[in-house]
């Protein structure tokens, strides 16, 4: 029985490697052809040249430092066992069950409670709790949502979640750069290239959170009550982490809408477009998925 279950999760395992693979590839040369379409409405044929080399860094740059960058996006903190001995406690007991190396541990100062996974592999992850999230939570719902964003770790999800967080940004950016300089004259679509521009930047964003499967969010939260025993201890925070996140506003977030994937719940306030592209299934719904979850395999858990 240990044999099979042994290589059950080697094969499973084996299958998220390679679909991470797979989505990293596609949604990578997606971006690639935007970062070339912009190029040529600054800048023509040297502009999309240009864009190309752009890309190709970037893409190199994300792959190893799109983890730093979002994190000190919010400027989050490294914390351990002394100076936050209950979150790095609990992150260390999960990962522990999760059969994950230890990550390393952020507090984001965010009255928002809300959490993220980050980083291209689970040797080089990192796990962020916003001080909303703590002050929110019981240990049991703290214990869920952590135990959701190393199943992240685990299914291979942190990768592409951060690499296009990044290069979304600087896509943005490489188009904004195009509005000030005012677009390719030499092809007398100085004006078209304007108004363009200004749309593709925020729709950029828009593609990458919709290049985020929902399915993960779902994977992501049969996989954390693998780990922590529980079902229903997400599915209480989740209710919680909705609620507060339509009342309590997270600038960084919106400053910066294509990261918003990254989080367990949907960070955006949904008071201008967010709601019409929103990158999280609903929430009922996880609940409702939740429950019937623990309907099935109960509900005890490792801690009672």
């Amino acid at each position: 029985m240990g044999e099979n279950k042994a290589a059950r999760l080697f094969f499973r395992d084996g299958f998220n490697i390679a679909m991470g693979f797979l989505r990293t590839s596609l949604l990578l040369a997606g971006l690639t052809a935007l970062f070339l379409a912009v190029g040529w409405l600054i800048g023509g044929q040297a502009g999309m040249l240009i864009a190309l080399v752009f890309a190709i860094g970037t893409n190199v740059f994300a792959y190893w430092n799109s983890d730093k960058m979002v994190l000190r996006m919010y400027d989050a903190h490294e914390v351990d066992a002394r100076s936050a001995p209950e979150l790095y406690g609990l992150v260390e007991q999960l990962a522990a069950r999760a059969q994950l190396p230890m990550p390393r541990v952020y507090v984001i100062n965010n009255p928002q409670p809300n959490a993220f996974a980050t980083g291209r592999d689970p040797q080089h992850a990192a796990v962020a709790a916003t001080t909303g999230l703590l002050r929110t939570l019981n240990h049991q719902e703290l214990a869920g949502v952590l135990a959701h964003e190393l199943a992240h770790i685990r299914n291979r999800d942190t990768l592409i979640m951060t690499v296009t967080a990044t290069i979304a940004g600087a896509l943005s950016m490489l188009a904004n750069f195009g509005l000030f300089f005012g677009g390719n004259r030499d092809n007398q679509s100085g004006f078209i290239a304007n108004i363009l521009v200004v749309i593709l930047a925020p729709m950029a964003a828009m593609l990458v959170q919709f290049a985020i499967s929902r399915t993960r969010e779902y994977a992501a939260d049969r996989s954390g009550a693998e780990i922590c025993g529980h079902p229903m201890w997400l599915g209480s925070a989740l209710q919680k982490l909705e609620s507060s996140a339509r009342r309590i506003d997270n600038p960084s977030a919106e400053t910066n809408p294509a990261t918003a994937h990254l989080f367990i719940v949907n960070p955006l306030n949904g008071r201008l477009f967010d709601n019409l592209f929103t990158t999280h299934p609903s929430t009922e719904n996880r609940v409702r998925a939740l429950r019937e979850l623990a309907a099935r395999t109960g509900t005890s858990g490792p801690w009672g």
